[in-house]
């Protein structure tokens, strides 16, 4: 099965791709930057925010399933960075299954 993590570079998300790995499916990861940890295991990269539509829409694309990990957290920050992460790109995340026709999504 070939999945995509968003957050995938994080503490989370690098332990699902681990896992997904082990037990033998094709993760794909969309992350702000590279990681290092991940392109060591050869794990498909896409270089983008999932706030950004079009680069989430261009890293589901042909995948099964989505595993949403990603995420701004923390105590302090400004309100409208919380949002934009958690909220819209969730929702494109959401929106990206219905246009790629993706039956399973995770959200953590």
């Amino acid at each position: 099965m070939k999945v995509l993590v968003t957050g995938g570079g994080g503490f989370l998300g690098s332990a699902i791709v681990k896992q997904l790995l082990k037990r033998g499916d094709q993760p794909v990861v969309i992350g702000r930057r590279e990681y290092s940890h991940l392109k060591k295991l050869n794990v498909p990269i896409v270089e983008g925010d999932i706030t950004d539509f079009n680069a989430l829409q261009y890293a589901s694309n042909g995948v099964d399933a989505i595993i949403h990990s990603a995420a701004h957290v923390g105590v302090w920050g400004k309100y409208e960075t919380f949002y934009k992460t958690n909220v819209v790109g969730t929702q494109n995340v959401i929106q990206c299954c219905y246009k790629n026709k993706i039956k399973y999504l995770v959200y953590t």
